[in-house]
C-alpha cells in the first residue's frame, strides 16, 4: 500500500514545486524550454573523454534550484532512480577500453573508466535539467511553449495526457496491491507466481479506466484539441535569461575552465 502511495506523491510533487513563486518561475516558459534544450545539446556534445570540461555545467542546475527555492534532495532522489540505467549503458566501457589515460603514482586510470564517468555525469546532468524544467515550469506551461514553436499538436496531447494520467495507473496498482494484501494475511509483498496475473489484470483495468476517462472527456467537449490557455508575452528579461545562459554554455563548451584555473594556480605558485 505504501509504495503506490509514495509513487503517487512522487509524481505530483514536481507540480507542487511548479506552483511556487520566484524569479525563475516568472521567466517565460518558452525561454526556459529553449535554455534547457541548449543545455542538453552542450552537455551531450562533449566527448567521452572530456571529463573535466563538463564539471562547470553543474552550476546551472544548482543556481536554478537555489533561485527557484526548489529543494535539492527530492530532485536528486528522482535522478538517482535513473542512474542504474545510465550505469548499465557505460558499465562495459572499462572492459573494452583499457588504454591508460591518467597515470598517477598509486593508480593508472584507463580510458574506459574516464568514458564511464563521463557518461554518468552526462546522464545525471541531462535528467536533472529535465526535472528542474518541470519543477519550475509545470507540464502545462511546457506544452504551451512547445505549441509556440510549432511542435505537432498530437505529440503535445500525448505528452500531457501521459504525464497527467500516469497517476491513474498508479492508483489502479495501489488498489490491486491493497486487495492482494487483504486476501493474503501475513504475507509480505507479492509472490513471484502471482506477478503475471496481477500484471494482466492491471493492463485490463488500465484499458477500461482509460476508456471511461476518454468518454468523460468527450462528454465535456474534447474533440482532439487540448486547450492550454495563453501565456504572457516575452519580455526583455526573458530574452536576457536565454541569451545569458546560452553564452555561458558556449563558453563552457569551448574553454576548459577547470584546466585554465589549474594553469593560473600553477603560475601563481611559481
Amino acid at each position: 500500500m505504501s509504495n503506490p502511495a509514495d509513487s503517487l506523491y512522487n509524481i505530483r510533487i514536481l507540480d507542487e514545486f511548479a506552483d511556487k513563486k520566484s524569479i525563475i518561475h516568472d521567466v517565460h516558459p518558452l525561454m526556459k524550454v529553449l535554455t534547457t534544450g541548449a543545455y542538453l545539446l552542450v552537455t551531450v556534445s562533449f566527448s567521452n573523454y572530456e571529463l573535466s570540461g563538463m564539471l562547470p555545467l553543474i552550476f546551472y542546475p544548482v543556481i536554478i534550484m537555489t533561485l527557484a527555492d526548489i529543494p535539492m534532495v527530492p530532485v536528486f532522489k528522482r535522478v538517482l532512480l535513473a542512474l542504474p540505467l545510465i550505469i548499465g549503458i557505460g558499465l562495459f566501457n572499462p572492459l573494452y577500453d583499457k588504454s591508460p589515460m591518467l597515470v598517477l603514482p598509486w593508480i593508472t586510470i584507463s580510458g574506459g573508466w574516464v568514458s564511464f564517468f563521463a557518461i554518468l555525469i552526462k546522464g545525471f546532468l541531462t535528467i536533472l535539467a529535465a526535472l528542474i524544467l518541470i519543477a519550475t515550469t509545470g507540464m502545462t506551461r511546457i506544452a504551451s511553449a512547445l505549441r509556440t514553436i510549432r511542435i505537432p499538436g498530437v505529440f503535445i496531447i500525448q505528452l500531457l495526457l501521459t504525464y497527467r494520467y500516469i497517476a491513474v495507473l498508479v492508483e489502479e496498482a495501489g488498489r490491486m496491491v491493497r486487495a492482494y494484501s487483504l486476501r493474503s494475511a501475513g504475507e509480505k509483498g507479492i509472490k513471484f507466481r502471482d506477478w503475471g496475473s496481477l500484471t494482466g489484470h492491471l493492463l485490463i483495468r488500465s484499458i477500461e479506466r482509460a476508456q471511461r476517462v476518454y468518454r468523460s472527456m468527450c462528454c465535456r467537449g474534447f474533440t482532439g484539441e487540448y486547450h492550454i490557455g495563453r501565456e504572457k508575452g516575452i519580455g526583455i528579461g526573458d530574452i536576457l535569461y536565454f541569451a545569458g545562459w546560452s553564452l555561458s554554455f558556449v563558453i563552457i563548451r569551448y574553454f576548459n575552465i577547470p584546466e585554465m584555473i589549474g594553469w593560473v594556480m600553477m603560475g601563481v605558485r611559481r
